[in-house]
């Protein structure tokens, strides 16, 4: 809490603005010729529930299958703690799944 040195705050113009930055400060500019690494083939996914509320990997991927409509390749590492869980789901298949469960309601 109280050291000092220098912070960096990595965002893109089309990232929403928070309010705790202030976004008057001096800019760093990055070049474009930069080549910028693949986008994530997986995004982890929060459970909050696990071995202590009986939940294991195969209730998990049960879930997914079922509700999420998801195949065999499209999970990756499924980890289930005491109390959290967290599953990687294939990055697409994520956002595909919840734009459709939202415009179903």
């Amino acid at each position: 809490m109280l050291a000092s040195g220098t912070a960096y705050i990595i965002a893109h113009d089309s990232e929403k603005k928070l309010d705790y930055i202030n976004y008057e400060m001096p800019v760093l500019k990055v070049e474009n010729s930069t080549t910028l690494p693949k986008p994530p083939e997986f995004q982890t996914i929060y459970i909050s529930g696990g071995k202590k509320n009986k939940l294991n990997k195969i209730d998990v991927v049960g879930f997914f299958s079922q509700k999420g409509k998801l195949e065999k390749g499209d999970l990756g590492l499924i980890e289930v703690k005491d109390f959290i869980s967290f599953a990687a789901v294939k990055f697409n298949k994520v956002k595909d799944y919840f734009i459709t469960s939202r415009t179903k309601k």
